[in-house]
């Protein structure tokens, strides 16, 4: 016990050591590139600290698995050179046994990753997108889902317009919205148009309306001004492309609501595959982080002398870069319905483990 709790405690160290260090780097970089994007717009220093600091937190995020694995191997390396591992090995324990505490301290280092920085790295995505739109002045095109309904909204000429378009479903594509209301709104006078059609075809720059009803707001007594046509069309920005990405990536919704907004998606008409798959790449985080210190443990547990070492710190790193790999290609093939969520998710890790745990039953028995 005391030896476990001495391990994972050296893990965490060494975790702490290189995460402290890839965020100050990564927010070095972030920050130049902050202010090479928004050097037209006057940006100051601190500024694009500012935005460099709502930013970064989504790429740390992204590499943890990296420094999960650097750490692993940073932590066996350690023991090797000062001979503790020797140690370790002469009294009798087991080198699987011996990994088991740094990858347990990896695992709990996941649970806290999925638990409390996913929620903050989701908000301050968010705030960042705020951020950048209020700078850049950004087009009012955004996507939102009800409980009952997916609302849209875009912008309608150069004079500030709005145009506010709800509907009861979509199609999986985005290009035909259901029972779609649409709402013309003037920036001096407000509400000027109210639109409802049974039916709304996204074309090529237009809305292509069917069964629809139009009242002039404006008017004394809209609904005895109220107009019927079969057809019409409205001028519109909107691309399907540009539908499905205003729901935003699934790394920008926090995973204790994530559930809920799968189900909204499919309610609304939607695929979910996306957040589906991310969902289960986040449960299966701790997972990938304690597969990524027995990968490093394979490599460098053994009580290493000369030249071999670089080369089996160059072996343990390329494992640990194939497993990440892995992961993105499992993504990917999830995303396009190649793989089930559930595998893209859990079985990169799961396969990763169970090679690690075959080649140090080999070492064992060798």
């Amino acid at each position: 016990m005391i030896l476990g709790r001495y391990l994972g405690i050296r893990y965490l160290r060494a975790f702490l050591l290189l995460a402290g260090v890839f965020m100050a780097i990564l927010l070095l970089i972030d920050m130049v590139e902050q202010i090479r994007r928004f050097s037209d717009n006057g940006i100051s220093l601190g500024g694009a600290a500012r935005l460099s600091a709502l930013s970064v937190t989504g790429s740390f995020y992204n590499i943890l698995p990296l420094i999960g694995l650097l750490a692993g191997i940073m932590l066996f390396l350690s023991l090797s050179r000062t001979s503790e591992m020797v140690a370790i090995r002469a009294s009798g324990r087991s080198g699987l046994r011996s990994v088991m505490a740094p990858a347990i301290m990896a695992a709990l280092i996941g649970i806290f990753a999925v638990a409390i920085l996913n929620p903050i790295v989701a908000a301050t995505e968010s705030h960042y997108s705020a951020a950048v739109a209020r700078i850049e002045n950004g087009s009012a095109q955004t996507v939102s889902l009800g409980d009952d309904a997916v609302w849209l909204r875009q912008a309608i000429g150069s004079d500030g317009g709005q145009m506010m378009i709800r509907a009861a479903r979509t199609s999986p594509d985005a290009t035909t919205l259901y029972d779609a209301s649409f709402v013309i709104y003037d920036p001096e006078t407000g509400p000027t148009t109210r639109i409802e059609a049974t039916e709304a075809v996204l074309k090529q720059g237009e809305w292509e309306l069917s069964g629809v009803k139009q009242w002039p707001l404006n008017a004394p007594n809209p609904e005895a001004e109220a107009t019927r046509v079969d057809a019409m069309q409205l001028p519109t920005e909107l691309t399907a492309d540009r539908i499905r990405d205003g729901f935003g990536s699934p790394q920008a919704i926090p995973i204790w609501e994530l559930p809920a907004y799968i189900a909204g998606l499919k309610r609304a008409g939607f695929s979910a595959l996306r957040h589906e798959v991310w969902l289960q790449m986040e449960l299966a985080l701790p997972l990938t982080l304690a597969a990524m210190v027995m990968i490093a443990s394979v490599f460098t547990m053994r009580h290493m002398r000369g030249r071999k070492t670089g080369g089996l710190v160059l072996a343990a790193f390329a494992a640990g870069l194939g497993l990440f790999f892995l992961r993105n290609m499992a993504k990917i093939l999830g995303d396009s319905a190649g793989v089930p969520p559930s595998f893209a998710g859990w079985g990169p890790p799961i396969i990763a483990i169970l090679f690690a745990i075959g080649v140090l039953l080999q070492l064992e028995d060798g």
